[in-house]
């Protein structure tokens, strides 16, 4: 069966309206036709009544950082008392943490490790997903994580998108030599997984325990030369002005932003820059200060919403809740929310073409939930009601 008629559904709009009694026609892997009154051409085709269940677009989690050798439970244990998370890398914890257990472990156990958590994403409908490397820092264990993230999108129905973040942190044998890390280790390895093929974009952390602006920028440099587009970690702990050197630099995306700036809105909004949200971040380290929600909103910047899954500040690996906090910790509307998971989350990776819209040409990559609204469908905690994929004229199983 080639063409397909879905009816009688709930649809999520590009517009991020709700569209009752809507039909979507699906031929081979592509969308063809939306609306509500099924034009003739279409009314011989098998035909599936979704009885007034909500319809949206596959769902994209596009930051984190999903393969990962070990965990940092005991960092938990450590913030509960007090420490805080500057504290804790300064220590030699954090993300220094994981590198050394990432150093440790062999591509097969990285890949072993990360398909649970990628298991419980697709649970959930998601069938794209960033992974960054960034827990190596070193040429070897960097390849290894990339070839990890290839081999996900090999062994599950899942398109992986792979960021090179060897500019993450500086390693312990390079301490106070961040220059010449990035020199000797970081931009030559990101030249050689780019020749072998492993890299889509490019990532770093902007932050005072990890790299200026001015060390992002050569970062930058090298990814220009190599034609890879760019995204940035900024304004998560302290406001350098990285989100807004990123975006002057064509960034895709910048994420964090709970220090940006108010005024550095603007400047993410005149170039289109996507602001991803990470509220399991600021769930974990237990900020207050949250992103400038209203002035992203005033300058219409496109917000998207992530899980960071990660092994210390957001050990998170539910979508769904990273709606639910998105709304209930930065006030998102729950359509805002369902927005950041899609359209918006496509147009940070780059995907827009083929991901997160039910309209003409895009991907025919469909949910079907067990609820009607958007609101619905964000308000719930630790409840799944995915009742359907649809991709292509099949639904997946």
């Amino acid at each position: 069966m080639t063409q397909r008629i879905l009816t009688n559904a709930n649809l999520w709009m590009p517009d991020h309206r709700v569209l009752a009694g809507g039909a979507v026609a699906l031929e081979h892997d592509r969308i063809c036709w939306v609306g509500q009154q099924l034009p003739e051409a279409y009314r011989d085709w098998p035909s599936q009544d979704l009885g007034g269940d909500l319809l949206t677009p596959a769902l994209i989690d596009c930051h984190t950082h999903l393969v990962h050798g070990g965990h940092r439970a005991r960092e938990f244990e450590l913030r509960l008392e007090g420490a805080s998370y500057a504290d804790i890398a300064r220590a030699g914890g954090g993300i220094l943490g994981t590198v050394n257990a990432t150093r440790a472990a062999s591509e097969d156990e990285l890949v072993e490790s990360a398909l649970p958590r990628l298991d419980a994403l697709l649970a959930e409908g998601v069938a794209v997903i960033e992974v960054k490397s960034g827990y190596g820092l070193d040429r070897d264990t960097e390849l290894t994580m990339l070839r990890a993230a290839t081999r996900l999108g090999t062994l599950r129905p899942v398109r992986v998108v792979r960021s090179f973040l060897g500019a993450h942190a500086i390693p312990p044998e390079y301490a106070g030599r961040a220059d010449a890390y990035l020199d000797s280790v970081c931009l030559p390895t990101l030249r050689e997984a780019h020749a072998q093929g492993l890299v889509d974009m490019v990532d770093g952390f902007c932050e005072g325990i990890a790299f200026s602006p001015a060390q992002i920028e050569r970062l930058f440099d090298c990814a220009d030369a190599l034609g890879l587009p760019i995204k940035l970690h900024a304004e998560q702990l302290s406001d350098l002005g990285g989100a807004a050197m990123a975006a002057r630099r064509g960034a895709r995306s910048v994420e964090h932003l709970e220090y940006l700036a108010t005024t550095d809105a603007g400047t993410l909004g005149s170039v289109g820059t996507v602001a991803v949200l990470l509220p399991g971040a600021y769930y974990a380290l237990r900020e207050q200060r949250p992103p400038p929600i209203d002035a992203l909103r005033a300058a219409g910047v496109a917000m998207a919403v992530s899980t960071d899954c990660n092994p210390g500040s957001s050990p998170m690996s539910s979508l769904l809740l990273a709606m639910n906090m998105a709304c209930t910790l930065f006030r998102l509307t729950p359509s805002e929310a369902l927005a950041g998971v899609t359209g918006h989350a496509a147009q940070a990776l780059g995907l827009s073409a083929d991901y997160g819209a039910i309209a003409p040409g895009q991907r025919a990559d469909l949910l079907r939930w067990a609820v009607q609204t958007p609101a619905e469908l964000v308000y719930r905690i630790g409840f799944n009601p995915l009742k359907q994929r649809i991709h292509g004229t099949s639904p997946c199983p």
